[in-house]
């Protein structure tokens, strides 16, 4: 049953159409400029469809967050986003203002404006739903001259912003052709398609938790295996009574991870056969990898990366798998010496036969500075918190809003 509007229902034919994109990019410090990377790409498609069916296309997006140093203007977005798109983005210093309005309005079909960054707006990220954020500035000032919003950002579909939620009630929202690939993706991912395969790691132990904790409960037949590595490993190890060493035991005391151990108790002890854990780790001794088995870590060690014996384990029950999920490096990856069981694990799921969904965040990352082909994968998804969101089970404002408009609107239009 259609849920929401897609780029096939409408003619864009001389309309203004807003698009909601995620252009966030990593910021390089000694540079002072931000970097090109998969979200510029990722967003082509539907910018670039808008544009041949004749639109005046009004992109928005955001660059970090207020207080730190990548919270920035677009103006070098719209310059990247040229390049990818091989068509001029213009820019605009205002997000709403008579400027703003004055260069939507002399728009061509088929051109393209880039606004400011939406975030220098105060009321933007304020947590609202769709009612409530109808009257927030960015929708007051662009609802009247628009025709269209296009949701093509999944990634910050877990957030009630008003960029996100509050055009449901306004206008006709219409998911994008990038959000529509993500949400195939993942549901795919979910099928019950033989055996299924997580892999588990990064910093974010709780997302790990909130996941592993649904899918085990709602959805057992698509979490037959996983694959531990990084932090969620080390505290699983330390559960199970086994000595980390003490500055990684340090660690996960300093990122607050100490709380969660009773939930990692619960999980480990209910599917012990389903989660697996390294068998032996790499910890730095005199500035080299030096690997151990689990059973005879050194006292004062910090778990840097799995070891070669948990990657042939892990690595055989890959080839054996139907679907594979990947959520986050299994080590630090950006420590030379150290990135070997990430890369080794995602080289095996490229070169495997099987359906594999790559997390977004920092694993999209990983893959990029690696150096490993992104085409090699099924679906790399550029949402990593929206992608947890998505697999908790947890509902998304911005998916909820899509289902709201189509409802508000699908027998007007």
């Amino acid at each position: 049953m259609k849920e929401f509007f897609t780029l096939d229902d409408f003619n864009f034919e001389g309309k203004r159409v807003a698009v909601r994109v995620d252009l966030n990019s990593p910021y390089n410090e000694e540079t002072k400029s931000i970097e090109d990377n998969q979200r510029f790409e990722a967003c082509k498609d539907t910018i670039l469809e808008l544009a041949e069916k004749g639109a005046k296309v009004i992109l928005l997006a955001h660059q970090g967050r207020k207080g730190e140093k990548d919270f920035l203007p677009l103006e070098q977005h719209a310059q990247i986003l040229s390049i990818h798109l091989g068509k001029e983005v213009k820019f605009c210093r205002e997000i709403i203002g008579e400027n703003a309005k004055k260069e939507i309005e002399k728009l061509e079909n088929s051109e393209i404006l880039l606004l400011n960054n939406v975030r220098f707006l105060k009321d933007e990220v304020l947590k609202k739903n769709p009612e409530e954020h109808k009257n927030s500035s960015l929708v007051k000032f662009l609802a009247p001259l628009i025709d269209f919003y296009v949701l093509d950002a999944f990634s910050v579909a877990h957030r009630p912003h008003a960029s996100v939620v509050g055009f449901a009630l306004v206008k006709p929202m219409i998911a994008g052709r990038l959000l529509e690939k993500e949400i195939r993706s993942k549901e795919k991912a979910l099928e019950c398609l033989g055996i299924n395969t997580w892999v588990m790691g990064g910093a974010k132990i709780e997302d790990c938790i909130e996941v592993l904790e649904f899918m085990f409960e709602n959805k057992p037949e698509s979490i037959e295996r996983v694959l531990t590595g990084g932090m969620l490993a080390n505290l699983f190890l330390l559960v199970k009574g086994f000595e980390i060493g003490s500055k990684s035991f340090l660690l996960l005391e300093r990122k607050g991870h100490l709380q969660l151990f009773e939930r990692a108790k619960r999980l480990i002890l209910k599917y012990s056969k389903e989660i697996l854990l390294p068998v032996d780790v790499a910890v730095e001794v005199d500035g080299k990898r030096k690997e151990f088995d689990i059973e005879n870590i050194p006292p004062d060690g910090l778990i840097l990366d799995i070891g070669k014996k948990t990657i042939k384990e892990y690595s055989e029950i890959i080839k054996g798998s139907r679907t594979v999920i990947f959520k986050g490096p299994l080590g630090m990856y950006e420590k030379k010496g150290f990135e070997k069981g990430t890369k080794e694990i995602l080289k095996v799921i490229a070169e495997s036969d099987c359906f594999s969904l790559i997390g977004g965040g920092d694993t999209g990352l990983a893959i990029d500075r690696l150096g490993l082909d992104r085409s090699k994968f099924s679906y790399v998804s550029i949402g990593g918190g929206a992608l947890i969101t998505f697999l908790s089970g947890k509902p998304m404002p911005g998916l909820e809003a899509l289902k709201l408009s189509y409802k508000t609107f699908s027998k007007i239009v």
